[in-house]
């Protein structure tokens, strides 16, 4: 079984280190386009390998996604990152262009995988990479909710000091600042989080939550890669399980949620096939509004996209 990883950059090379000390695959895939770098990056990963038991094969690749063939699961992490200043909208045309480029080259060699898309702004790379592939949208999924929530549970453990194991919680939405927390649908170890502390209580930490990821780009200068990636092996480990595990991901709505023709963050029964499930909670009104204001957020930067270009 192979996954190949697009991108050898912070994500892409956790991604692939992750990945292989789940020992979960015969061979992984690292490519990119900079000469040397999926090479090197992927002998350091291999030589890591004897010690921690896992028998995957690392291999990187300069631009020959031949080498892709056959991939069960293709991971896609390139794109310019983000800076200080930048927000994830400002990554669109480029990133995009970068998307649909890998998406055609990726669906050749590999016409039966499923894709995981991680590049920002994710959930419009996520629709790009769907309109390019033209295959069934179970087959793409945007990682977005994963990420959104182990973030929102670290900032509530340290609220509430707790292990943020024992707390489960659940987001839908654009992944970034138009986010949806749920309140009602929060616990832990099976308690509603009303228990712990007040919804106005929580509106702060959802703030905290909305800026996690902007507060490691002004910490570090790009953007994180550690959680991403973990989040990436999640959704590969529950794919190629066939767990049938429920996370929130972006995905493509046709209705449900009142949304269609539009990638956004759901939750969704995720097995072999990819998506296997939309689950549609029953909302209030508020948290209807919410979703509402980040479905037309994500909206707005699909239709500035097909401005550039109209193939979308």
């Amino acid at each position: 079984m192979k996954v190949t990883i697009i991108g050898a950059g912070n994500v892409g090379a956790s991604c692939a280190s992750l990945l292989a000390q789940r020992n979960l695959v015969r061979k992984i895939v690292l490519l990119d386009i900079r000469e040397k770098l999926s090479e090197g990056k992927s002998l350091d990963i291999s030589q890591m390998l004897s010690m921690i038991e896992s028998n995957t094969e690392v291999i990187g690749i300069t631009k020959d996604y031949f080498q892709s063939k056959n991939s069960e699961i293709i991971i896609i992490t390139c794109g310019i990152p983000r800076k200080p200043g930048m927000s994830r909208e400002d990554l669109v045309k480029t990133n995009a262009e970068i998307i649909r480029t890998v998406t055609k080259k990726s669906i050749l060699f590999s016409p039966k995988s499923k894709f995981i898309i991680v590049s920002n702004p994710l959930d419009v790379m996520s629709y790009v990479s769907y309109m390019t592939a033209k295959v069934d949208s179970s087959r793409i999924i945007g990682m977005a909710g994963i990420l959104d929530s182990a973030r929102y549970r670290f900032f509530l453990s340290k609220k509430l000091n707790i292990s943020p194991i024992d707390i489960q919680s659940l987001l839908l939405g654009g992944h970034g600042d138009t986010m949806v927390p749920l309140y009602r649908y929060t616990s832990v170890s099976g308690i509603p989080i009303k228990e712990f502390l007040s919804e106005e209580e929580n509106d702060e930490i959802i703030e905290k939550t909305k800026k996690g990821g902007e507060q490691i780009v002004n910490l570090l200068g790009t953007s994180a890669w550690m959680a991403p990636s973990a989040s990436v092996v999640k959704i590969v480990e529950t794919i190629l399980k066939d767990s049938k595990r429920i996370f929130p991901c972006s995905v493509f709505l046709k209705g449900q949620y009142g949304l269609k023709d539009i990638y956004l963050g759901v939750p969704v029964v995720l097995g072999k096939s990819g998506v296997e499930k939309i689950v549609e909670l029953k909302l209030n009104q508020k948290e209807k509004n919410l979703l509402k204001k980040s479905a037309n957020h994500v909206k707005m930067m699909i239709n500035k996209l097909k401005k550039f270009d109209t193939s979308y």
